[in-house]
């Protein structure tokens, strides 16, 4: 059986990407975790973009575990305050990772001052697919754009901080507060596995072995 890796530390993230792609591979291919396979390293994030961080997560732990990884890595891009927190989302605040409540108190104190009109934001994504065995490097950007809400919504999915302060385009809600078909509509982790797909399926064919997929936001 062939495996592929969901290169990522954040199990939230694992759930998500697990749900988009078991009903688009085969049988023949199960999804492993980097808790799966024991590996608790973590992959130094120094790019100055998202695309850089995820490549050079889905490198490294592919090369570590020699299968075929995917990984991605996101921020939240608030044009008010010039992209930030951008790249360094989960680390905008100093060197330790600061927790879910730190980063929303963080946002909406930053933005207490812009008026309603002018606090467009992006939630953006890029996904890489990398197999250390096949030589193959694919990478797809994809954003969810919308706005910085006034304050946070009490309902908002843990890992996912960020959320809990978007209102998404164009359904004018909260991003968590969307519906499930909403929700399909718009997520970036759906778009880009579907972009990325293809070149998973063609690796696949060609090799029997071992796959692994890395991602991370």
């Amino acid at each position: 059986m062939q495996k592929l890796l969901i290169a990522t530390h954040n199990p939230a993230k694992v759930i998500e990407l697990s749900k988009y792609l078991l009903p688009l591979l085969d049988q023949e291919t199960k999804l492993v975790s980097l808790t799966d396979i024991g590996l608790e390293e973590e992959a130094k994030e120094t790019g100055e973009t998202i695309r850089e961080n995820a490549i050079i997560k889905a490198q490294y732990y592919g090369d570590i575990s020699g299968l075929p990884s995917l990984a991605d890595d996101g921020g939240f891009m608030i044009d008010a305050l010039n992209g930030e927190p951008g790249v360094k989302s989960n680390r905008w605040l100093g060197p330790r990772k600061a927790t879910d409540e730190e980063l929303i108190e963080a946002v909406l104190e930053r933005m207490k001052d812009v008026p309603e009109g002018k606090r467009q934001a992006r939630m953006a994504l890029c996904l890489c697919y990398y197999n250390p065995v096949m030589g193959t490097l694919e990478t797809v950007e994809t954003s969810i754009n919308g706005h910085v809400a006034l304050k946070a919504t009490d309902k908002y999915m843990k890992g996912f901080p960020f959320r809990a302060v978007h209102i998404v385009e164009p359904f004018n809600k909260y991003y968590d507060e969307l519906t499930e078909a909403e929700h399909e509509q718009v997520n970036h982790r759906r778009k880009a596995i579907l972009e990325i797909l293809p070149k998973i399926k063609e690796d696949f064919a060609y090799e029997p072995e071992e796959i692994v997929i890395e991602t991370d936001l």
